[in-house]
């Protein structure tokens, strides 16, 4: 009788690794299908005349932007620590005027074993539950735009964690037509590690 006790333990344990194979798989299916879809959307926005950054004889030739495969391990948790003291900095632009943001809280995380730390700004004046998160890494000018990138970063009033998802980092305007102005992400957002991850350099 031990013979079927023990196909029937085997037979138990297969079925728990199937379904918890079978949970991981639809769950990262779940979040990189609407990622996908985002980034379809965005080649469809280059290519139409009214949302388009690109010039006209370039947006008729555009195909599609460049990006990393996705990576859940890009999208992490962070612990954040909204700041006592808010300050306003004006946060330079490419071309030499300024733009006032709060800077409204620390975020702290990990990363390839490394912590790491990057300040969450807030436009003055404006209700959005949505924090600015410009910043720039080890592939800039090399595997994705030289001027750094961005994150929007969905946020509530007393949260004490937040998602950077490095997988939707961005380049902005500027990144394709030089007569857009943007904004230089500042030193503190400087991460000493590369992110493989998001919008790679537009390439014409």
């Amino acid at each position: 009788m031990q013979r079927p006790i023990k196909l029937v333990i085997y037979a138990g344990i297969v079925l728990v690794l199937f379904y918890f194979v079978k949970e991981s798989f639809f769950n990262e299916e779940n979040y990189t299908k609407p990622l996908l879809k985002e980034r379809e959307d965005k080649d469809l926005s280059f290519r139409s005349r009214e949302n388009s950054p690109l010039e006209d004889a370039e947006r008729r030739a555009f195909k599609r932007l460049a990006y990393y495969e996705p990576k859940p391990d890009y999208r992490v948790k962070a612990d954040v620590e909204v700041l006592d003291k808010q300050d306003t900095l004006q946060m330079p632009m490419t071309n030499g005027s300024t733009e006032a943001y709060l800077r409204y809280a620390l975020a702290s995380f990990e990363l390839e074993g490394q912590p790491l730390q990057l300040t969450l700004y807030k436009k003055v004046a404006e209700a959005e539950e949505t924090l600015f998160v410009p910043f720039t890494d080890k592939t800039n000018g090399f595997e994705t735009y030289g001027g750094g990138r961005y994150l929007d970063v969905p946020f509530k009033e007393d949260a004490e964690t937040v998602v950077l998802d490095f997988n939707r980092a961005y380049s902005p305007f500027c990144a394709y037509n030089a007569e857009y102005v943007c904004l230089v992400p500042p030193k503190e957002n400087y991460l000493q590690v590369s992110i493989p991850a998001g919008e790679k350099a537009y390439e014409k």
